[in-house]
């Protein structure tokens, strides 16, 4: 990888990794849905008109809208909005790859790895002891609802793998036109109309700014940079860089909004990363021990 799109890849290491913080900060103006609807609805309606539509039928734009779109941002952002902290969710979340793991093998067949398995154990021993130590700042059902976030994030990965070949940065920004209406249909019904027109009539810089970010920055331009690359290298050569995510995560939501673990929450949240290596490099380092001479 050149210099220059190594530095590409950390920029969207770094944009995606502070997306936690900032959806934080927009979740304190707005409610959790209105905040998606608003996401989604910015990142398509000007883009759609300068992005090709990917080669696929609706139905399966529908589908991955309403999977990696609507229902993961659904699940973070309410878990976000009782007590999930900014950084831990976007170290939870990353469970999208053991999910991807199982629904790949449910779904499409695919023969889960060994290595894969310790991961996943690894992990959620992990996972066990962040929902131990769950206090007044880290709810258990914020826990439990960005794990259902993973799981609709993996869902989405599943049927991204069933469409083939297609343009990553049009399927991010057509499948966002899906999301604004049910998201402000579930707004509605949770919300009501009194609590999203108070929150439109009386918006904040900072809810602006957020939504900004989260639209075309976090979407629009970490996707368009992630499509790049992948366009370049080899999708095993780009796909650990994402491990540098909750890493940015956890520390922007630290140095940004003082969040703090507690010792018991950190260990788990060096297991998970633990798993989440050994998920990615397991086979590698396997292989390359076993055809090592004397083996």
């Amino acid at each position: 990888m050149t210099p220059r799109d190594l530095l590409l890849a950390l920029v969207v290491i770094i944009v995606w990794g502070a997306n936690f913080v900032v959806i934080k900060v927009g979740l304190d103006g707005l409610p959790p849905m209105l905040l998606g609807a608003l996401r989604f609805a910015l990142a398509a309606l000007p883009a759609l008109f300068l992005v090709k539509r990917p080669n696929l039928p609706w139905r399966w734009l529908v589908a991955y809208g309403c999977t990696i779109s609507l229902g993961q941002f659904a699940f973070l952002f309410e878990a976000m909005a009782n007590g999930m902290p900014a950084g831990l969710a976007s170290l939870v979340l990353q469970a999208q790859a053991f999910f991807t793991m199982g629904f790949a093998a449910m779904f499409l067949g695919e023969r889960v790895r060994g290595s894969s398995l310790v991961g996943v154990l690894v992990a959620a021993g992990g996972l066990v002891m962040i929902g131990v130590e769950s206090n007044h700042s880290t709810t258990l059902i914020g826990i439990v609802l960005t794990l259902c976030g993973a799981a609709m994030w993996a869902m989405g990965n599943v049927l991204t793998r069933r469409f083939g070949k297609v343009d990553l940065m049009g399927l991010v920004v057509w499948g966002s036109l899906i999301p604004p209406l049910p998201f402000l249909a579930l707004s509605y019904f949770l919300d009501g109309p009194q609590r999203i027109a108070h929150a439109l009539s009386h918006i904040n810089l900072n809810s602006i700014l957020a939504l900004l970010y989260l639209s075309l920055v976090a979407t629009l331009l970490g996707y368009g940079l992630w499509s790049r690359l992948l366009s370049r290298y080899p999708a095993g050569q780009v796909a650990p860089f994402s491990l540098l995510v909750p890493v940015v995560g956890l520390s922007s939501a630290a140095w940004l909004l003082d969040e703090r673990l507690a010792p018991l929450q950190w260990a788990g949240a060096i297991l998970v990363m633990v798993g989440l290596l050994i998920n990615v490099f397991g086979p590698r380092l396997l292989g390359r021990f076993v055809a090592a001479p004397g083996n």
